[in-house]
């Protein structure tokens, strides 16, 4: 099959209107009933997600249980010896001993549901808001279930099956499966195109291993970038950054692609790496990485790579809705910075305790990070990349997404 030419990729994308509003896939509809725009925050440790207000000062809202049927699941996984091991597995390495309940969630456009990946029961499971209860359940390939990503209009959702090496796309009220693609190991970021056209796949390799030096970074995997139709789920281009950051003379740099994000017209990608305290700026039609900021070391992080958690020494990058600023976690490093796009100088270095995720406020003016070391998730604004609220949230924070409920939206009954 052809692959689609870098400069049409980028002659697409520059003909996406940005907004700086709540993307599409948390608007109501026209007719529907009064929704009101909220964040959902993923505990992963502790299997529930927290709903707060998407700007200002974050208040909480209410929770939802997201593992209801955790009885049912356990009983399984004890059942079958396979599933057992995967389980405990998962909970003894990228768990840190803990079990990973939640890792990533999507409202549905009309805000009754929410769906939420599942790693250590290897599914995607929808929650009715209302009620508490699973309206479907679908069990990935493989034995975990990772990032996700929701197509522009709401309706499509993609999750990373990362013992499979594949992804799957959901339709989001009903679970059935519209398509699925192979990817490289471990499949783990995905990014809609702004049109909806494209799928981004970044495979990030065996990040659960202590063959961290350089010289065996051979062993973690084929990492690459999987870019597929989102219509036909076929594969029409592959981006490997290994040969990138070779031709800039950073050989012993991982070319594991860790969260990314595009710029408005989406001709560039800002991504981070495995065990760098710092990101790129990714050319598209060029096909080459044209920047590189390294950001500043906590002196009481350790250098040792195999001290990083899943190999990730900053997990976590978002752009201000203008594209005039980028939001970086520096997770081993203990802070969160907004960087000028345009200079890439680093403002001020927020303390932040193991920041795991970066997003957007609703109204646009604020990153928000979660602090999986402090349980807590925190503003900062993009003007003058300050901290200006934080609110506490449950075990082990990771992902946080906007999302809406309904306006009069309460917690459902235990």
């Amino acid at each position: 099959m052809p692959a689609i030419r870098p400069r049409h990729l980028c002659a697409l994308a520059a003909a996406v209107v940005l907004t700086v509003t709540a993307p599409v896939t948390a608007a109501s509809a026209a007719d529907g009933p009064a929704l009101r725009e909220v964040l959902f925050v993923g505990n992963n440790w502790d299997g529930t997600a927290d709903v707060i207000k998407s700007s200002g000062d974050l208040a909480k809202i209410g929770r939802i249980n997201v593992v209801p049927d955790k009885d049912a699941r356990m009983a399984e996984i004890n059942a079958d010896p396979i599933k057992w091991i995967y389980f405990m597995a998962i909970r003894n390495s990228v768990g840190e001993g803990h079990d990973q309940f939640v890792d990533d969630m999507y409202s549905t456009p009309d805000g009754k549901s929410v769906v939420v990946s599942r790693p250590s029961f290897a599914d995607v499971v929808s929650i009715d808001l209302a009620t508490g209860k699973i309206n479907w359940r679908f069990k990935v390939s493989g034995y975990r279930a990772d990032h996700m990503a929701v197509s522009p209009d709401g309706t499509r959702v993609a999750v990373s099956a990362s013992t499979a090496n594949t992804v799957h796309v959901l339709n989001i009220n009903t679970g059935q499966q519209l398509g699925s693609f192979a990817t490289g190991d471990k499949p783990h970021e995905n990014i809609f195109t702004r049109d909806g056209k494209y799928i981004w796949n970044m495979a990030i390799g065996d990040v659960n291993t202590d063959s961290d030096a350089p010289w065996l970074d051979w062993t973690k995997g084929d990492r690459h970038i999987t870019v597929v139709d989102a219509t036909t789920y076929k594969q029409v281009r592959t981006i490997d950054m290994r040969d990138k950051l070779d031709a800039i003379g950073l050989k012993d740099y991982s070319d594991a692609v860790r969260p990314a994000v595009f710029s408005p017209d989406e001709s560039k990608l800002y991504f981070q790496v495995s065990f760098f305290n710092g990101f790129f700026e990714y050319d598209v039609a060029t096909d080459r990485i044209t920047r590189t900021k390294t950001l500043p070391k906590n002196p009481a992080t350790s250098d040792d790579r195999t001290t990083m958690v899943n190999d990730s020494r900053h997990h976590g990058i978002s752009m201000s809705p203008d594209g005039s600023k980028l939001c970086v976690a520096g997770t081993m490093d203990d802070y969160a910075t907004v960087v000028n796009r345009s200079t890439l100088q680093e403002g001020p270095l927020v303390p932040a305790s193991k920041p795991y995720w970066a997003t957007v406020s609703g109204d646009g003016k604020s990153c928000v990070i979660s602090e999986s070391g402090a349980d807590q998730v925190t503003a900062i604004d993009f003007a003058t990349g300050q901290k200006t609220a934080s609110v506490a949230v449950g075990d082990h924070p990771q992902r946080v997404r906007l999302g809406h409920v309904a306006a009069n939206w309460t917690s459902p009954a235990s």
